[in-house]
């Protein structure tokens, strides 16, 4: 633990000497924003919650965290410290574990601050607070998804861009599984458990749920299972890149 707590801080420490910290909140927040009170048509719905709030998370995390990921490895791989990195006495599960655990802090940090959209929609009207709680932990948990994504391939390459490409495309997919459209056209020629099949990896089936205060076991699972499996396979690419 106290090797991965020197890895933790100093990724941490490393996103707020930069910019791009302060410019990935700030777009987060602002974007949370449009989407909650003018995309989702807050006023004109006449209810006070933050369903439209959280609908769009999804998809801001589609561009936003694929973004915040490419840099986690492909940096390090670029700039030459991975080898430094490297010769540090840690284990590669710890280093990885380390650097996933600060950039989801740090998009725990980011989501934490939207918590003027929440205290004015408890200003203009009587939410259930429960509900929304459950919607931050569930966005918080696919946000970890996201990460566990990018940082794995990541690893793969030294071009941020690409790295940032592959990743987006990789969690579209994950998202896109249970989009309606997707699942009417696997059921029109597929039998009926590989349509649930598909649908189960979704990161929409699983959220949308938590979003609306349903907090589910089997839910919390998948985004655990998927977080571990993915960074068990960013351990295994590192670890065949140091070999290489």
């Amino acid at each position: 633990m106290a090797n991965i707590w020197v890895i933790f801080k100093r990724e941490l420490a490393g996103y707020f000497t930069t910019p791009i910290a302060y410019i990935f909140i700030i777009i987060f927040i602002f974007l949370s924003g449009i989407f909650a009170f003018y995309i989702g048509n807050f006023f004109d719905r006449g209810q006070a919650d933050l369903t439209p709030f959280f609908s769009f998370h999804p998809w801001l995390y589609l561009f936003l965290i694929p973004a915040l990921a490419m840099r986690l490895w492909a940096e390090e791989r670029k700039g030459g410290t991975i080898e430094l990195l490297l010769t540090m006495p840690i284990t590669m599960p710890q280093a990885v574990l380390g650097k996933f655990l600060a950039a989801w802090a740090f998009t725990a940090i980011a989501l934490a601050l939207t918590f003027p959209i929440w205290i004015s929609v408890n200003y203009l009207g009587e939410p259930d607070n429960g509900i929304i709680l459950a919607g931050y932990l569930g966005s918080l948990l696919m946000a970890g998804a996201f990460l566990a994504i990018g940082s794995c391939v990541s690893a793969l390459t030294r071009n941020q861009v690409i790295a940032f490409v592959v990743s987006a495309v990789i969690c579209l997919m994950f998202v896109l599984s249970g989009f309606p459209l997707v699942l009417d056209f696997f059921s029109i020629w597929a039998p009926e458990f590989i349509v649930t099949a598909i649908s189960s990896f979704s990161f929409l089936t699983h959220f949308e749920a938590m979003s609306k205060g349903v907090i589910d076991l089997r839910d919390i699972i998948y985004f655990v299972s998927l977080i571990s499996f993915w960074l068990f396979a960013n351990a295994v690419l590192i670890e065949y890149k140091k070999a290489d």
